[in-house]
């Protein structure tokens, strides 16, 4: 028996330190954390289970920073915020980690599902994409274009039974047809058009008709000076165009858009921050302050956004995103509610100026972020 509790305490002398491994705060006892910066005392070699452990020690474990602010946040409006900002942080995650955590958290399952499509329509043999516009009308061009052989062998076989005098008005009015017309003026109605930008229109109409033909080339062809700038319209004329008549291209600029939508969220939110400033500038919260309380809705707009997401990828319903939509409404409502402590008539009318003022700058932000990315695309 004394020799087992021996052995137990050489064990003990060996797992501890006499100090802190992180900031070197002395220990005088068996201490468990260091007082000084609160790492645990254990030793410091990183074993395979240790080191799995430490991965998802946050998400497993119930009583982690991650599930007392996921769970309050989720189903208290506003308490989170104003808790945090009321000095009760100990509990919580940092609203920016956390937001940061949950953000890339919504597009890895956005990139997870489309991967999980593309797996789904290899197993099933559907690799090929959806025929576009053009092509779609080229096929049926050859089937009902007189100088095809495919409608020359169609039309013989519908004339059979037809008197000469009757074959010949018929073959005579056949004539007259000016089928590629209806081909050309489709094709020159598909691709991007944009007036007010120099030689847009002129690139726009060469390009499509010419698409093979180098930037060189058509600059020359066009008698238009070799500047950076036309070497650039000319190469945004093409992607257009090439968006408009090919539906991969179409959603690897989507993908592209998405991408840059979730970066622009960084600037974005911080500006948006400065309305609630303006809105609540008699309460005495600074500008850190409210920009917690939107980094919270934001969070919580993402969360929402991956419940509703995975509910619609298993059961599709159209009715889910006014669901959505308006669950969220009424989240913000009830947490501007609880974090600035105001009336129900002033939150109100509060919210219904932030909701406009997010739609005006929303909408300007959408529409700034999908030039950049067409300019970059």
């Amino acid at each position: 028996m004394k020799l087992r509790l021996k052995k137990k305490s050489k064990k003990l002398v060996k797992a501890k330190a006499t100090e802190c491994f992180n900031c070197g705060h002395p220990f005088f006892g068996n201490e468990k954390f260091c007082p000084e910066c609160g790492q645990k005392n254990k030793n410091p070699k990183i074993t395979f289970g240790s080191f799995v452990h430490e991965v998802f020690n946050g998400f497993i474990s119930w009583d982690s920073k991650f599930w007392t602010t996921f769970i309050p946040l989720l189903i208290k409006p506003g308490k989170v915020s104003r808790d945090y900002i009321d000095g009760k942080r100990q509990r919580y995650a940092n609203p920016f980690r956390f937001y940061l955590t949950i953000s890339v958290l919504f597009f890895l399952i956005l990139g997870a599902t489309e991967s999980l499509d593309k797996f789904d329509q290899y197993r099933k043999g559907e690799t090929r994409s959806k025929p576009t516009i053009n092509a779609q009308l080229d096929s049926v061009t050859k089937i009902i274009d007189p100088a095809s052989p495919q409608f020359q062998a169609n039309l013989n076989d519908a004339l059979k039974n037809v008197d000469s005098t009757d074959r010949k008005e018929l073959l005579s009015g056949i004539s007259k047809l000016k089928l590629d017309s209806l081909k050309n003026s489709s094709s020159s109605n598909s691709g991007l058009k944009i007036s007010g930008i120099t030689n847009w229109n002129k690139f726009n109409a060469f390009q499509k008709k010419y698409p093979k033909v180098k930037i060189e080339d058509a600059l020359d062809s066009l008698e238009v000076e070799h500047t950076f700038f036309n070497r650039f319209i000319y190469t945004r004329v093409k992607a257009g165009n090439e968006m408009a008549g090919n539906n991969e291209k179409l959603e690897e600029f989507q993908k592209q858009m998405i991408s840059s939508i979730s970066i622009s969220l960084f600037v974005f939110l911080p500006l948006f921050t400065l309305f609630l400033k303006l809105y609540y500038i008699r309460r005495k919260y600074t500008y850190v302050e409210h920009l917690v309380f939107v980094f919270h809705t934001q969070t919580v707009f993402f969360l929402l956004s991956i419940i509703f997401y995975l509910i619609y990828y298993f059961r599709p319903n159209d009715y889910l995103i006014a669901i959505f939509l308006l669950l969220f409404l009424i989240y913000l409502y009830m947490s501007m509610r609880r974090f600035y402590r105001q009336g129900r008539f002033k939150t109100f009318l509060k919210f219904i100026f932030l909701n406009f003022s997010f739609f005006i700058v929303s909408s300007i932000g959408v529409f700034v972020i999908a030039a950049i990315t067409f300019m970059m695309y």
